[in-house]
């Protein structure tokens, strides 16, 4: 058995091509021993201190002894296990003179498929052990994955909350939830995605209050998933997972799932029967399913006394509803005089303008988004400096070069601070996208063009379901009063 595995190990690893992939030889009580690992994804202390007991086993101790799990009971190493092959003969359960050589009870199948699992492990971070007389593959998990430390996402910052976020590390996230929720109800299911990147990912639920048959249909999906890779982590596999469940479409800019980079976000919400989804590699986990109102909810509303939270929250609403409408109206009043109110005469120009105020808004809108791009490529220390230029360009010299009036750069500089205070992005783009299709239809076609722009926002929003199957819009539609108050307001914990 191990020379079977050498030889379809020294096959398959690039031993000698990358110099990171390593094996080294030695003996175990008086046993021939090789051991196979990634550098750089290694623990080397872990590794000295497993190779110092290793060494120092006796040929007496190692007599007789031709189970894997029998020497696995006295290695004292916490985290080591045997390489059990899959059922019906391992790699897809062949038939034929392969199948039927057997070689200790394995066949040659069996051997391949568990040098193939052994394989996937290693590129992950465990080490590989095959030991001479021994019936089966052993990994130790010596990980020491690259990563940055715990420290608070710089988006998702809290007044008064925990200040640690996640990282690229799986296993640090699924740890920082599994802190917060001690209950044997907490479930972390592993699966690997990716012919080429094998992504570990890794579906978070409370056994006892999750949707049922969502989650079965969820990692059939996850499971059935045909890709080389995710290229850009969670991303990649939300879009695989909504055209497999066939609910992709790319038109529609409202997000299906809700994105968090804080665990007692991710935690709260898989407490009360969410799913929660940690890939490895991504900072932020997704959680499902969500609704519109599940983003009207930030951490600071709870870490507060519940008026306070029921103020911010009273905030987020307003803001999400200027943000949606504040440039539209506006330019009803500035373009028909019949939609303009006493009260709002002031701040309707006097003078004529040279450039119309759909161009300017539409402008103005290109000009933002380009400079939180440009904000995102700038280094920290002339970020002062883009600042400054973004003022002059964007104010003084626009006005005074009769590009743009004062009151449409006011108007959307409104709208640019409100939006940060909604804690999705993704939601954020979908409500101006919405904004932009009522201020084109009210700059083309007056009131009707604007309501024609909201009716299809409404549209898109009822006709958009989350993965679950229920409506976007719920607790609204259906109207359910009592789920709907707790998400408008902010309840007790």
């Amino acid at each position: 058995m191990y020379e079977k595995y050498l030889k379809i190990l020294r096959k398959d690893l690039p031993l000698g091509e990358s110099f990171d992939i390593l094996e080294r030889n030695f003996r175990i009580g008086g046993r021939r021993a090789s051991i196979f690992f990634t550098d750089g994804l290694t623990d080397g202390q872990n590794a000295q201190l497993a190779l110092n007991y290793l060494l120092r086993i006796t040929e007496e101790e190692m007599a007789g002894l031709s189970k894997s799990s029998s020497f696995l009971e006295r290695l004292p190493y916490l985290d080591s296990n045997v390489i059990e092959p899959q059922k019906n003969g391992g790699a897809g359960g062949k038939t034929g003179s392969k199948a039927n050589s057997e070689a200790g009870g394995f066949t040659e199948d069996m051997i391949d498929d568990c040098c193939k699992q052994g394989e996937q492990k290693m590129y992950s971070g465990l080490t590989l052990l095959a030991v001479e007389g021994l019936d089966k593959l052993i990994f130790m998990d010596m990980r020491d994955y690259p990563s940055r430390s715990v420290a608070e996402p710089e988006k998702e910052k809290s007044l008064r909350g925990a200040k640690d976020g996640f990282t690229e590390n799986v296993m640090e996230n699924v740890s920082m939830i599994r802190r917060r929720i001690r209950d044997n109800n907490l479930i972390a299911a592993y699966h690997s995605v990716g012919s080429v990147s094998k992504t570990d990912v890794v579906v978070m639920y409370m056994k006892d209050k999750v949707d049922k048959k969502l989650l079965k249909r969820l990692e059939d999906k996850i499971e059935g998933l045909s890709t080389h890779a995710l290229t850009v982590g969670d991303q990649s596999l939300l879009e695989r997972l909504l055209r497999s469940m066939g609910a992709y479409n790319k038109l529609n800019p409202f997000p299906r799932v809700r994105y968090s980079q804080r665990p007692d976000i991710i935690a709260a919400h898989v407490t009360e029967g969410k799913i929660a989804i940690v890939v490895d590699n991504s900072p932020t986990v997704m959680l499902l399913p969500v609704g519109i109102f599940d983003f009207l909810q930030d951490i600071d509303d709870f870490y507060f006394p519940q008026a306070t939270g029921n103020y911010f929250r009273f905030l987020r609403t307003l803001n999400l509803l200027v943000i949606l409408f504040l440039t539209p109206v506006y330019m009803l009043i500035i373009e028909y005089e019949e939609f303009r109110p006493e009260i709002l005469k002031f701040f309707v120009p006097e003078e004529d303008f040279a450039v119309p105020i759909l161009l300017q808004f539409i402008l103005l809108e290109l000009a933002i988004d380009g400079l939180k791009l440009a904000s995102l490529n700038t280094p920290e220390s002339l970020g002062m400096s883009l600042s400054v230029i973004g003022a002059l360009i964007l104010g003084e010299f626009s006005v005074n070069s009769g590009w743009f009036i004062p009151q449409t750069i006011l108007c959307m500089a409104v709208v640019a601070l409100a939006s940060f205070t909604q804690p999705s992005i993704e939601l954020s783009y979908g409500i101006k996208f919405s904004r932009v299709l009522m201020i084109l239809g009210a700059g083309f076609f007056g009131a009707v063009g604007f309501a024609a722009g909201a009716v299809i926002a409404v549209l898109f929003l009822a006709t958009t379901k989350t993965l679950s199957g229920r409506s976007y819009l719920y607790p609204l539609v259906p109207f359910k009063w009592k789920v709907l108050k707790r998400l408008l307001f902010r309840a007790e914990k």
